[in-house]
């Protein structure tokens, strides 16, 4: 459906424009859509305005917090016989615990499987199939 827009109504349309009214607002006023507005004001060059979306302040959002969901996995409690980098060698898991760069990182030092950098419990934890490389059975 065509819109006709006569001289007035462009008048009008800018006068309204310039004054700051929400498109929804003046399409009501002239009788057409917020989009035939839109439109318009597009082909006529007029300036653009602050969306009204971010001009507006609003609320913070809060995240709604989910219970946390304990998955059950092959968990490998710290050790007292962990080792140090420097004692690390080929054939040893290479899961770190600790914070990098400090001194008390330490590695898991248990025997590695073969192929892989970790411990049997580490390659649980480590190498975990997404859902899509799942098969449905």
């Amino acid at each position: 459906m065509a819109i006709d827009w006569t001289p007035d109504r462009v008048k009008t349309l800018m006068a309204l424009w310039a004054e700051g009214i929400p498109t929804l607002e003046i399409g009501r006023r002239l009788g057409v859509t917020k989009n035939a507005v839109v439109g318009k004001v597009h082909r006529l060059g007029l300036p653009k305005r602050q969306s009204p979306i971010n001009a507006t302040p609003r609320a913070p959002r809060v995240a709604k917090l989910r219970p946390e969901i304990r998955i059950p996995s092959m968990v490998v409690p710290p050790r007292a016989d962990m080792v140090k980098m420097e004692d690390l060698t080929s054939g040893m898991c290479n899961w770190p615990e600790g914070e990098p760069g400090s001194e008390d990182l330490r590695f898991c030092g248990q025997p590695s499987v073969e192929g892989k950098p970790y411990c049997a419990g580490h390659c649980a934890r480590a190498y975990v199939k997404s859902t899509r490389d799942r098969k449905v059975a």
